[in-house]
């Protein structure tokens, strides 16, 4: 290890200070003497070297900011003369370090002071761990010296043997700053100075090869860039020489590509071609590389692909459309007619040069609300047939993206226009038909609201300038008739519903559905089984019976299962060889091939085995998201040594109908004694009222007179009729008030088997929707209280067994 030199005699040196400079032992610099200090500390040396002899010598000392370091270099003035430029200058060598002590006094007009050598001694041979560092020093320097291009130096850095001088050397480094070169000037230890010259000089060289490597792919890139554009100007100037020898623009294999060629050639309207322009001028900008490209051609594509002038002619012949919607659908004659209207009104308008008014059309927006299986899907098609329009089904259960309506950003990687932009495109018309299935399983989450985007779409006031995410360009929907389908009416936003015109259709009566079955369901599964229209043909009394008693829903597609399940069946048994053909399968036949019926009526049950049989049950009538359906509510008093009181209900109900409740108990507590019912049992015994099917939600108040009057069933011990059931909101003061899906209810009571029905006198007007044939088998009874309700639906008191009557209370 190199060690610190004995203390010799302190030298006496003029001060030569180096502003924001360092000079090291070993190096030689030129000096301006026009620099007043300088000049005077040269001047100085020269006059002491000539009263003592010798060369002239100087103290080098950095200035850092006006501050002058604690350590610095004696330097030999070599020569005096004049620099390149012609200014007066000095040539000094550095040759070694000296540590500055106090001023003294000396000759001339220089800062003298003492200072003391502190040059380390270094062991000769050197050791094994500083002769690696000098040979990865000298490799170091090497490679650095050849990137510059400096090889007469490289053969005078590979001479220097002295370690002290080898580290010293580093101080020529340009890359060094000032700070690195006084820390190597104050480090004595010429191992440690020649370590910290290793570190600097291999950080430089690791930034110096990544500089490189940019520098390099960015010249890559320029070159490539200017390569391509080059390239792209020849073929385009090929690309003209052969669209002139083949007679014009946009010729050949090369139309597909030319975007400005197709836009100025396509059927635009006026502002969705200047769009397309300024996109094409873009395009033209960009290059293949960029993303930006790629988006615009994407757009381009899907602009020039949609129909925005094609339109279908309507079939303007009323009475053809009346009759295809007949072949195709039997009932359902509220939407007929209105789908009758409209083409009425298109074609006086189209004769009249009414076509367009204020920049809309005659568009329609049906919703259609029912229960499934009722043809609602299958009725868009048939109602797109007559009218003579394109179809498209646009299935929106389960979405939940905004942006599935209105499209996406373009700035999205793989962004699309939305399902309506896209059911236009499919149509290939501007006026289609587009039926909006499942509108009411639309949700909402974080990524937006469908419905809400859905309102402009479906306001007949707004959507001519409809304008999706992806387009940015308006777009006409006046001209699209739209049809949405929904099995819950609540489901739908209101505001929604607010912009549709509204069509019930509450299902099939029996009669329709054997016509359905007979011309419709049966033809087509016939030929699904692989049979002829010849070979199996359904009895009307085997259909009647599939319908009644195998199927009771408001729509047909368990009956078309079961017709489908009947054909399977015998075309299995034919080609066992169990079944001859041609067959005729009859009401006798089918509990042999599909087995029993699933839904017997309560009116051919016997009479024993009835849910009425015993005091305290009823019969109520309910709408469900299938359509309408029957209710049973059944009551009871618990035994008074239970201690048991207050009202339990059960059978998961809703808060509605939880108050309903309460007011039949509250209502019957109040009237007893006028309605001859022994109501004292209710202060001192629990009652508690059960809707069967338990794990089916149940909510709403049309229940109201059902509760009361099994409750008064229970009390009286008189049974409630088999044949009636009822329906109804009960009142505190015993009035029934109206209820809603009269018509889905009645024909849930035709299915059932039941003959007479209660309803609230203020619905009576709701009668006209109901089938004819539905009503003629059904004995209506409108009233207007429940005391009326108790008259009809109550067997005399002799018809309860007397075990089974309530005893009144003492």
């Amino acid at each position: 290890m190199a060690t610190e030199s004995d203390a010799v005699t302190p030298l006496a040196l003029p001060v030569l200070p180096l502003d924001d400079e360092v000079v090291l032992p070993g190096m030689v610099v030129p000096l301006d003497l026009s620099d007043t200090d300088v000049r005077a500390a040269v001047e100085a040396a020269q006059a002491a070297a000539r009263e003592g002899g010798g060369k002239p010598e100087v103290l080098l000392v950095p200035r850092i900011d006006g501050t002058y370091t604690g350590t610095g270099v004696i330097g030999t003035v070599e020569q005096v003369g004049r620099l390149s430029d012609g200014d007066p200058g000095a040539l000094i060598r550095g040759r070694g370090r000296v540590r500055i002590g106090a001023g003294t006094s000396g000759p001339g007009a220089a800062l003298w002071v003492e200072g003391t050598r502190v040059d380390a001694v270094v062991p000769d041979p050197l050791p094994g761990a500083a002769a690696e560092l000098v040979k990865e020093y000298k490799a170091l320097a090497t490679s650095w010296l050849k990137k510059r291009g400096a090889w007469q130096v490289v053969d005078r850095v590979q001479q220097i043997e002295d370690i002290s001088a080898l580290a010293d050397n580093s101080g020529y480094s340009p890359f060094l700053t000032t700070a690195q070169k006084v820390q190597l000037l104050e480090t004595v230890d010429a191992v440690a100075r020649l370590k910290l010259a290793i570190q600097w000089l291999g950080e430089h060289l690791a930034e110096q090869d990544v500089a490189e490597s940019i520098a390099k792919d960015v010249q890559e890139g320029v070159d490539k860039q200017q390569r391509e554009f080059l390239l792209r100007r020849q073929l385009e100037a090929v690309r003209k020489e052969l669209s002139d020898l083949n007679g014009g623009p946009g010729s050949g294999a090369d139309e597909s590509d030319d975007y400005r060629a197709r836009v100025e050639a396509a059927d635009l309207p006026e502002h969705v071609r200047e769009a397309a322009l300024k996109e094409v001028d873009k395009l033209e900008r960009s290059s293949d590389q960029s993303p930006e490209g790629s988006w615009i051609r994407t757009w381009l594509d899907t602009v020039l692909e949609l129909p925005w002038t094609e339109r279908t002619e309507d079939a303007y012949d009323i009475r053809g459309a009346q009759e295809i919607l007949d072949a195709e659908h039997a009932g359902l004659q509220d939407v007929k007619e209105r789908i009758t209207e409209y083409l009425a009104v298109r074609k006086r308008r189209s004769e009249r040069g009414l076509g367009v008014v204020g920049g809309r059309r005659g568009g329609a927006v049906l919703a259609l609300v029912g229960p499934p299986g009722v043809g609602k899907t299958s009725l868009g098609e048939s109602v797109a047939h007559a009218m003579g329009r394109k179809f498209v089904r646009v299935a929106l259960g389960g979405v939940r993206d905004e942006a599935e309506i209105r499209g996406h950003r373009r700035t999205y990687v793989g962004a699309l226009p939305g399902r309506i932009v896209r059911a236009i495109k499919e149509a290939g018309s501007m006026n289609p038909v587009v039926l909006l299935d499942e509108i009411d399983k639309v949700g909402s989450d974080f990524r937006g609201d469908p419905a809400a985007a859905l309102l402009e779409v479906l306001d007949p006031a707004q959507n001519h300038t409809f304008r999706d995410h992806y387009l940015e360009v308006e777009l006409d929907l006046s001209d699209v008739v739209f049809l949405a389908t929904a099995n819950v009416l609540e489901a739908i936003p209101e505001a929604l519903l607010d912009r549709m015109e509204l069509v019930r259709l509450d299902g099939y009566t029996e009669d329709e559905k054997v016509v359905i079955a007979r011309d419709h369901l049966l033809p087509r599964q016939l030929e699904r089984a692989g049979l002829q229209k010849d070979e199996v043909t359904l009895d009307e009394s085997a259909l009647r019976k599939l319908a009644g008693e195998y199927t009771r829903e408001a729509g047909v597609r368990n009956l078309e299962r079961a017709v489908a399940r009947l054909l399977r069946k015998v075309a299995a048994q034919h080609e066992l060889g169990d079944r001859e053909l041609p067959f005729t399968v009859t009401e006798a036949d089918l509990r042999g091939l599909i087995g029993r019926p699933h839904h017997v009526p309560e009116s051919a049950q016997d009479p024993a085995e009835r849910r009425t049989a015993v005091p305290g049950v009823a019969t109520g009538l309910a709408v469900t998201g299938a359509g309408g359906d029957v209710l049973f509510v059944e009551a009871s008093l618990a035994d008074p040594e239970t201690g048991a009181s207050g009202l339990t209900l059960t059978g998961q109900l809703g808060d509605v109908m939880k108050e309903s409740a309460q007011i039949a108990l509250s209502f019957l507590r109040s009237h007893g004694a006028e309605l001859e019912l022994p109501v004292a049992d209710l202060k001192d015994r629990g009652v508690h009222i059960h809707f069967p099917a338990g794990a089916v939600p149940k909510d709403g108040p049309s229940a109201g007179i059902t509760m009361s009057t099994a409750l008064a069933s229970l009390l009286s011990g008189r049974l409630v009729r088999t044949d009636v059931a009822m329906t109804g909101e009960v009142s505190l003061t015993g009035r029934v008030l109206p209820i809603g899906g009269l018509k889905q209810k009645l024909l849930a009571a035709h299915r059932a088997g039941i003959t007479t029905v209660v309803i609230p006198k203020r619905n009576e007007a709701d009668l006209d929707d109901v089938p004819a044939e539905v009503l003629d088998t059904l004995e209506v009874h409108p009233v207007t209280d429940v005391r009326q309700v108790l008259e009809i639906a109550l067997a005399p008191a002799s018809a309860a067994r007397p075990e089974e009557r309530i005893p009144a209370a003492a």
